[in-house]
């Protein structure tokens, strides 16, 4: 008589598990490298972005989401500042849709 090998095994021997934590293990390998990547940098920006709103103030050079350039006249509220672009009348915007804060360059020093 002629035993296969397939016959001569037992269906799931003792692993014991060990099979379905191997096969979960690409799985998170995946999501831990997706944090270090991607989740804790955009925490990190998003955390000195809502520190750079926070600490705006009267003068302040400031570059919109839309790309324009203007200077803080007023602080509205918590949620609004009111911004020239240029002589015309103060515009009111929206905080969060602030990019960026210049300062203004300090001049060079005389050797």
């Amino acid at each position: 008589m002629l035993v296969t090998e397939a016959f001569a095994q037992a269906p799931g021997a003792g692993d014991g598990g060990a099979g379905f934590i191997i096969s979960l293990a690409p799985f998170l390998l995946i999501f831990v490298i997706m944090y270090f990547l991607i989740i804790r940098p955009q925490r990190q920006r998003m955390k000195s972005h809502q520190a750079m709103i926070a600490a705006l103030k009267r003068n302040d050079t400031v570059v919109t989401a839309g790309g324009l350039i203007g200077k803080i006249v007023k602080i509205v509220d918590d949620n609004e500042v009111e911004v020239r672009f240029g002589e015309n009348q103060p515009v009111r915007i929206v905080r969060s849709t602030i990019t960026e804060v210049r300062t203004k360059p300090e001049p060079a020093a005389n050797d």
